[in-house]
């Protein structure tokens, strides 16, 4: 009977551990889309939410940048891309999820055609503060045509 009791309870342990897990992918997932599409609507104060006060970007043109210098350049007019993301992996570690994938880039001449739109790869860090999530870091380069 205690034998039972404790393969019982480590499946229980297990399966708790895999679902909260699996939890956490589907919101990182969940803000990994909503954020974009905050930043196409160009809602500051919905992004401020979502960035952690420390939230830095290394950007495609190899600059780094801090929430106040994106909110500023958005208050100035300045309307980003359009970007469709592809997730290809989400490691988690303790309060920590680490996304990266590639993601193609709306030209500046804002064609729809996909297969003009300008290739990268990404990095995305989440941290869990409390019970939610906000975006750390990020890192986005462009992928040179030898790379592709």
């Amino acid at each position: 009977m205690k034998s039972f009791n404790l393969v019982l309870i480590s499946f229980l342990l297990i399966t708790t551990l895999v679902f909260a897990q699996s939890k956490d992918e589907i919101e990182i997932r969940r803000l990994e889309k909503h954020w974009t599409e905050l930043l196409d609507k160009g809602d500051t104060n919905s992004l401020l939410k979502i960035w952690s006060k420390d939230y830095v970007v290394n950007n495609p043109n190899g600059k780094i940048v801090t929430p106040k210098e994106i909110v500023s350049l958005m208050k100035s007019g300045h309307i980003f891309p359009a970007v469709e993301r592809i997730i290809e992996k989400i490691t988690f570690n303790q309060n920590i999820a680490i996304v990266m994938g590639k993601e193609l880039q709306q030209p500046g001449d804002l064609t729809t055609n996909l297969e003009e739109w300008i290739p990268r790869r990404f990095t995305n860090v989440w941290i869990r503060n409390g019970k939610s999530w906000q975006l750390i870091a990020r890192q986005s380069s462009e992928i040179t045509r030898k790379n592709k």
